[in-house]
C-alpha cells in the first residue's frame, strides 16, 4: 500500500463504556468508581482501504475535557478540518488542529487532539506493515518497566496495596498525595516505603495540589525518604512559583500537568524551572507532538519520565511506542490495567511481572473488535 496514496476519508467517535477494576483518585477528584464503568472515547479513522484506532480518557478531576467534549470537538470540528487530507501529513494536520481548536494557556482540547492523531500513526503503521516506532525509526528498548500506583489509602491500609502490587511483579510504586492533609500525605509515603522496602524506586505526584509553601515543607518530609521526584507540586501555570520551588526543593522537580505542549517544555528550560519532564501522550496532543517534546527534553538535557492517562490498552500501546523510541529507563506509570479492563482488544500488550513488551504488531499493535467496540458504546451526548 502507498502511504502518498491515503487520504482521510471518515473520522468515527466510539464512546465506549469499559469495566472498572478499582477506584482511583487524584488531588481533582475521582479518576475511576469501582461499580461504576469508566468511559473511554475511541476513534476509528479510514483512509484508502487502511483503519487505525485512537483512545482519548476523560478525565474532568485532571483536565477540562469531558467525554461529551470530546466527541462533540472531534465530530464537529477536528474531523471536518481534515477530511480528504493525506493521512501520512501528521505535521500538516498538527498546525490544522491548532488553527481549528486554538490554545490559550492550554495546547486547546489536547485528548480530542491525541485520539485522532494516535489513529493516523496507527493507520499508517499498519498500512506500511510495520510497528509505530519502525515508522519512526526510533525504537531504543523493547520492554518497559512499570510502577504499582497507590492512591487514596489511609497510612494502615497501604501495606495491602504494596503486598498486591509486589504479587504482580511490581517492584516501583508511584503515591498520589494532595489527597489529605500535609501530615497524613507525608504518612502515606512513610508507610510506602516501609513496606516497599529500602530499594525500590518511589516517587510521589501531587496534580497540582499543593501551594508553594505546603510543597516545599512537604519536599523537607520527602527528601529522607529516598522520594526521587515530585511530580507537579504546583498548579500548571504558577510558573513563577515552579521556578522558586525548584531553586529550594530537596527533592527533583517534575512536571506534567504544565507540559501540554513543546513550547511550554521551552519557557520551563529557559526559566531553569525543570528537573523532570514527564511524557504523556495524551496530555500532548498525541504521538506526533510527543515525540516533538521528548526531543526537546533530550536536546536539552532534560531527564524524562514516562506517564499515562489511566488509559485502556490502545493509549497503553501508543504510550510504550514513545518511551521506547526515547529509551526512557525509569519506571513509568501506565496505570490502566490497574484500574480499567480492555474488553475490544483482542491481540493486545504483553504485560508480565510488572514490565510491559512494546508490540511488535503493526502500527500500535493492538488488534481491536469493532464488534465489542459497538457493544461497549454509550450515548453520552444525551441525543
Amino acid at each position: 500500500m502507498n502511504l502518498g496514496d491515503l487520504k482521510i476519508e471518515r473520522v468515527q467517535t466510539f464512546p465506549v463504556a469499559l469495566p472498572t477494576r478499582r477506584s482511583f483518585g487524584v488531588a481533582g477528584g475521582a479518576v475511576a468508581v469501582a461499580g461504576r464503568p469508566s468511559i473511554r472515547i475511541l476513534v476509528r479513522v479510514d483512509a484508502g482501504g487502511a483503519t487505525g484506532w485512537g483512545e482519548a480518557t476523560p478525565i474532568p478531576a485532571w483536565t477540562y475535557e469531558t467525554a461529551e467534549s470530546i466527541v462533540t470537538t472531534i465530530d464537529r470540528y477536528l474531523a471536518p478540518a481534515i477530511l480528504g487530507r493525506p493521512a501520512w501529513d501528521l505535521d500538516g494536520i498538527a498546525r490544522i488542529f491548532d488553527r481549528t481548536i486554538n490554545r490559550g494557556f492550554s495546547i486547546g482540547a489536547p485528548l480530542a487532539k491525541c485520539a485522532v492523531d494516535m489513529a493516523l500513526n496507527d493507520l499508517l503503521g499498519r498500512a506500511a506493515g510495520v510497528p509505530c516506532g519502525v515508522l519512526w525509526g526510533a525504537r531504543r528498548t523493547d520492554r518497559i518497566e512499570l510502577a504499582w500506583v497507590v492512591s487514596g489509602q489511609s497510612p494502615a491500609e497501604v501495606g495491602d496495596s504494596v503486598a498486591e502490587g509486589r504479587g504482580l511483579g511490581y517492584g516501583a510504586f508511584k503515591v498520589k498525595i494532595g489527597l489529605h492533609d500535609e501530615a497524613t500525605d507525608a504518612a502515606v509515603v512513610e508507610a510506602v516505603r516501609a513496606h516497599a522496602g529500602p530499594d525500590a524506586p518511589l516517587w510521589v505526584d501531587a496534580n497540582q495540589g499543593y501551594t508553594a509553601h505546603a510543597a516545599l515543607r512537604m519536599a523537607r518530609r520527602l527528601g529522607p525518604l529516598g522520594v526521587t521526584a515530585f511530580e507537579q507540586p504546583l498548579p500548571a501555570n504558577d510558573v513563577a512559583g515552579l521556578r522558586r520551588l525548584r531553586a529550594d526543593c530537596p527533592v527533583p522537580v517534575a512536571l506534567d500537568e504544565s507540559l501540554r505542549h513543546p513550547s511550554d517544555l521551552a519557557t520551563f528550560v529557559k526559566l531553569d524551572a525543570i528537573d523532570i519532564a514527564i511524557a504523556k501522550v495524551q496530555r500532548s496532543g498525541g504521538p506526533t507532538l510527543s515525540r516533538r517534546l521528548c526531543a526537546l527534553a533530550e536536546d536539552a538535557g532534560v531527564q524524562l519520565m514516562g506517564s499515562g492517562l489511566t488509559d485502556s490498552d490502545l493509549g497503553l500501546a501508543a504510550s510504550l511506542h514513545l518511551f521506547a523510541a526515547y529509551g526512557i529507563d525509569t519506571p513509568v506509570d501506565l496505570n490502566g490495567r490497574q484500574f480499567v479492563e480492555s474488553p475490544y482488544a483482542a491481540s493486545t500488550v504483553r504485560v508480565e511481572g510488572g514490565t510491559a513488551h512494546v508490540p511488535d504488531g503493526p502500527g500500535l499493535g493492538v488488534e481491536v473488535d469493532e464488534a465489542t467496540v459497538r457493544r461497549l458504546t454509550v450515548d453520552v451526548l444525551g441525543g
